[in-house]
Formats: C-alpha cells, structure tokens, sequence
C-alpha cells in the first residue's frame, strides 16, 4: 500500500535501515473477526512467538520486533509488550526520524517508530493502530520513553522533523 501523500516523504529515505523495513509494511491489516491475517501471523512464526494465536491480540510489540530483526538488530526479550521496548538500545531525550517511542495507554502501552512531530504530537509509524500498520498522531504527553539503536555509525538523516498537525489524535491504539 502507498504512503499518504503527507507521508511520501518518507519513500525518499535512505535509512535507518529498520525505518525502510517499517515502511515496506505500511498499509498491513489485521481481519477482524474469526479470521487473521497470515501475514501478521507469519511474523510470530518468523520471531518464534509460538504463544501468538490471533491478530486481534495487540501487534504493536510484534510489528516493531519483525522490523527490527528484519534491519539485522536484536529485538527485545518479551517484544509483545510494548513497555518493553523502553529497554531497547539507548534513550534519547528528543525522538527522531526511526527512534522508537513507547506510550502509555489505559491498559497498557503502545510502541512505534517516530516519523516527525507537530507542537502537541508525535507522528509514529506503528502496527496496530487501527488495525493495520499506519502512521497516526500520539499526543507528546504520553510518552513514555524515545530509544535509539546503539549505532556503529549513525545514519546522517536521524533527525527532528516538523510537520503540520493534520489528522486526528490517536487515543487508544488497543
């Protein structure tokens, strides 16, 4: 599926290499219902999450976790969690272009990777947020914590990027 037209910006990326392997993925959706799609499922395979039965089980953590091994990094230990995420590589202060945030929800997190922001949002690119993998606006606020990959050498785009505060603001990406 093709990037939103605000989004395609992000097509012309050069790296971070887990960032491209995001965007590869961008418009993949669960089915709801009875059904799942054998996609989402085969990345639990692929990770060897044999306890991952069905795509109406938030795949935010699962989402992040294939593309990071994907990009030839390490997920974490119980990548299904999305707080878990806040132990990967370092954290930074300020998010990005590729870092990954989590957020705190009712009931729990939720993990991405930041694309940009505007004054109140972070734009993230995530699974799971509405069904499907997306980009979507999480109010700064909450933020639970940015992490950067330990690089050997840092691509030179990791950078701040501003965009306009189009697009609603995501509450609850369960």
């Amino acid at each position: 599926m093709k990037l939103p037209s605000k989004y395609q910006w992000l097509g012309l990326e050069e790296a971070p290499r887990h960032l491209l392997k995001a965007i590869e993925l961008y418009g993949t959706a669960e089915i709801v219902g009875p059904k799942h799609n054998p996609v989402i499922m085969g990345w639990a395979k692929e990770l060897g999450i044999s306890y991952y039965k069905d795509d109406e089980t938030p795949w935010c953590g699962l989402f992040t976790a294939i593309v990071i091994k994907r990009a030839e990094r390490v997920p974490v230990k119980d990548p299904l969690r999305a707080l878990s995420w806040a132990t990967f590589g370092v954290q930074v202060k300020e998010p990005m272009l590729g870092d990954i945030v989590t957020f705190k929800r009712d009931g729990g997190g939720h993990v991405g990777f930041y694309v940009g922001e505007d004054a109140t949002a972070y734009h993230v690119l995530g699974g799971n947020q509405g069904n499907q993998v997306s980009v979507t606006r999480i109010a700064k606020s909450r933020l639970y914590q940015a992490r950067r990959p330990e690089y050997k050498s840092q691509p030179l785009n990791i950078r701040k990027v501003e965009l306009g505060s189009t697009g609603e603001l995501s509450t609850n990406e369960a």
